[in-house]
């Protein structure tokens, strides 16, 4: 069984912070969640889902542009837990956020997906 568990989300002004937390367990704890890339991705009303951040087994981050130098994306190994901090929110980064587990340590490689928090940006 594999749970992603995320939570952090909320209503908050333009300007404003919050952080985000997904903490996995299940199979894809331990080494499994150690060895392997995380990510959060978005989804806007009538939009894509896109990814917003990820980090690699190594701590190696890649941004999407639109949150370059506001969005940090952190991982701690011991808790099974990835950190998405925003800052300097805007009202365009509202929408449904997602943690993924991209696992490739196993076959088939495996994409898991949280159940999503609800982030709301107010102008």
């Amino acid at each position: 069984q594999v749970q992603l568990v995320e939570s952090g989300g909320g209503l908050v002004q333009a300007g404003g912070s919050l952080r985000l937390s997904c903490e996995a367990s299940g199979s894809i704890s331990g080494s499994i969640f150690r060895f392997n890339a995380m990510a959060w991705y978005r989804q806007a009303p009538g939009k894509q889902r896109e990814v917003v951040a990820s980090i690699g087994s190594g701590g190696i981050t890649n941004y999407a542009n639109s949150v370059k130098g506001r969005f940090t994306i952190s991982r701690d190994n011991a808790k099974n837990t990835v950190y998405l901090q925003m800052n300097s929110l805007k009202p365009e980064d509202t929408a449904v956020y997602y943690c993924n587990a991209h696992i490739t340590t196993w076959f088939p490689a495996s994409d898991y997906w949280g159940q999503g928090t609800q982030v709301t940006v107010s102008s």
